[in-house]
């Protein structure tokens, strides 16, 4: 780096170690290990709480920079009290300390490095703390005295290695009683002409500090809120359940966001094989992305008891994966590891994360279930990538998300032959490109997608997307025996999955069989409690046709809510209307109809669709006529 390249910069570090690590390392390595990284990943998620990074953590060191000293100082007791909670589950003997030191100072950035005396400073700092205690320097002690409620302890000037002049150290004191104090501090005998100054400046400074601890005082965090059982929205499954959050991107960039939610999609997928476990689905999990929720809050919503998160950053070729397993139920983080690993790796640290879970909730799999969990994928990193943005784009499927899915989908291919859910998912994009009207001759795209949804199944017969993909075909082709057929083999190979259930469900209406319907689509909720508007939908239609009205108008109108301008939801409760004999309102929702599509016709929609049983199906076109749609 030349004089002319070098970019500083003020910022406030803080140094951790562990202290005796040599010692706990010498009597149990593997366990010294676990607790390293579980604490790790506490304090990391703190120091990212309290806005500041992580910028290195070899070994038992954290290195962290905060744009505010009050931050640092702040995260640093924060730390120290959350481990100090969890130390008091350890044998004395196995309790993992850390030191901490804060410091505001000069620093080099290289990169995502910080170097130079402000950093020196900080890990001597550290060392002269106490185990589970905090030292700052004179420089951060001047900006936080007034500002965190907190007591200090002055340890004199120390000679730091390397560093020209000694540094102040102060020591924190984290007990509520020595709030506001300064221990040990001397104080110069003022001159006879600073007398009056220094009282004026007391007084400034008294009556500042009042606004400042009336505005900012420093409460201590609460106790971590557990989930209740009493406060479900739904009754906890009798095997272990778990809901995947979307990792969160820390690298910055928006554009990134598909990498980490691909991980966790990645991840539910594998989960949702095993019958032994409950998996909420990846469209619930993810209404949560960028939101700062609580464990419990999503616990009690979802109706599960334990919770992956984690992070993703992505940089060049390499790749930082965090993850950690929370039992929502006890506040208690059952396992977390960090990975840093080439990208070329991320095939098997999805791998290793999904049996991690398996393993740590006493989940027993024979070799045969762990050869399903983990499936065959690709090997292939580049159309790994294009597939995970592919699927982004069915999240919300339309004309032209489809199109261009369904073209990044083709390119996968010519990059990967073998790759079976490539093929599955382009099978799907023909599907949506029938249900969208987006297809010139509905006929050759159902036989394309049947093609290759059959190829799919010959690569992999252990997934059940095109399964999914063949029995959504074969309903459009009217091929109604078939279309149960593929569902219930997909719900089979992927017991947890709510798009298996999904597409039982719509299979068994348009073989007519409504109450089979209605307990997939409950079924499909309960491992999707946010559904999508075609579960609704679907169970809606369901309710109605066994003359459930009720219940039909009242999912319509919650599908509706949402999405005012959806086509299938107008009509369905208009129609439902008319079969009550509620006819003005019939006649209202249909104005809705027309609405949306000004061209509707009955005559026109009832020849692209059908029910198994052609009574029924006439039922509800003739329900659409009278009130008033032509």
């Amino acid at each position: 780096m030349t004089t002319q390249e070098v970019k500083r910069k003020l910022t406030a570090i803080l140094s951790a170690d562990v202290k005796g690590y040599s010692r706990l390392m010498g009597e149990d390595e593997e366990g010294t290990v676990r607790t390293l990284n579980a604490y790790k990943e506490v304090m990391t998620n703190l120091i990212q709480q309290y806005r500041g990074r992580v910028v290195d953590a070899p070994g038992d060191n954290v290195l962290a920079e905060f744009g505010s000293v009050v931050d640092a100082v702040r995260c640093a007791v924060e730390i120290q009290k959350e481990l100090k909670v969890k130390n008091s589950d350890l044998p004395e003997n196995r309790r993992m300390e850390f030191r901490i030191g804060v410091n505001l100072g000069d620093v080099i950035e290289d990169g995502e490095q910080i170097l130079g005396d402000g950093v020196n400073i900080a890990a001597r700092l550290e060392s002269l703390a106490d185990a589970g205690g905090i030292c700052i320097s004179g420089t951060a002690f001047d900006q936080v005295r007034n500002k965190v409620d907190l007591g200090y302890k002055y340890l004199g000037e120390q000679t730091v290695k390397n560093i020209a002049l000694p540094v102040r150290v102060y020591k924190v004191l984290m007990e509520p009683e020595e709030a506001g104090k300064v221990i040990g501090e001397k104080k110069a005998k003022p001159r006879k002409w600073q007398k009056p100054v220094s009282i004026l400046v007391a007084i400034l400074i008294v009556v500042a500090a009042a606004f400042v601890v009336w505005r900012l005082y420093f409460r201590p965090t609460p106790p971590l809120e557990v989930a209740s059982k009493e406060k479900m929205a739904f009754q906890l499954p009798d095997k272990p359940s778990v809901a995947v959050l979307p990792f969160t991107n820390m690298s910055g960039d928006p554009k990134e966001d598909y990498f980490g939610d691909g991980i966790a999609e990645e991840i539910i997928t594998a989960l949702s094989k095993t019958p032994k476990l409950f998996v909420i689905s990846r469209n619930s999990t993810f209404v949560y992305k960028g939101k700062p929720v609580s464990i419990k809050e999503v616990a009690e919503a979802l109706g599960v008891q334990y919770v992956l998160e984690g992070s993703v950053r992505k940089t060049g070729n390499k790749v930082r994966i965090t993850a950690q397993l929370i039992d929502a139920l006890s506040g208690r983080h059952l396992w977390a590891e960090r990975y840093d690993r080439d990208l070329k790796d991320i095939f098997a640290i999805q791998d290793e994360i999904s049996l991690k879970i398996t393993s740590v909730l006493n989940v027993k799999l024979s070799d045969g279930e762990i050869a399903l969990l983990l499936g065959k994928g690709t090997k292939n990193l580049e159309a790994y990538l294009k597939m995970i943005q592919a699927r982004e784009l069915f999240i919300n499927v339309n004309k032209e998300n489809n199109a261009q899915a369904k073209k990044i989908f083709e390119e996968v291919i010519m990059v990967d032959p073998g790759y079976a859910m490539a093929y599955a998912l382009l099978a799907i994009s023909y599907f949506y490109d029938v249900i969208l009207g987006a297809s010139q001759s509905p006929r050759e795209s159902i036989a394309r997608g049947i093609e290759l949804a059959q190829k799919s199944i010959s690569l992999d017969n252990k997934i059940s997307f095109p399964h999914g993909a063949l029995c959504g075909l074969y309903y459009l082709k009217n091929d109604y025996d078939k279309a149960v057929s593929e569902a219930e083999i997909g719900v089979a190979l992927e017991p947890n999955s709510a798009y298996s259930y999904n597409f039982l469900g719509h299979a068994l209406n348009y073989s007519s069989r409504y109450s089979e319907a209605i307990s997939a689509f409950e079924k499909t909720i309960r491992l999707d409690p946010i559904p999508p508007y075609v579960t609704l939908n679907g169970l809606a239609h369901s309710l109605r046709m066994v003359g459930r009205y009720e219940e039909a108008v009242t999912i319509f109108k919650k599908l509706l809510q949402k999405l005012p301008d959806n086509l299938q939801g107008q009509m369905g409760l208009t129609a439902t209307y008319s079969m009550m004999g509620r006819d003005a309102d019939a006649r209202a929702q249909a104005k809705e109809v027309l609405r949306i599509d000004p061209n509707f016709s009955v005559d026109s929609y009832s020849k692209r669709w059908g029910y198994k049983n052609k009574d029924d199906w006439n039922r509800y076109m003739d329900a659409l006529r009278k009130a008033g749609l032509k």
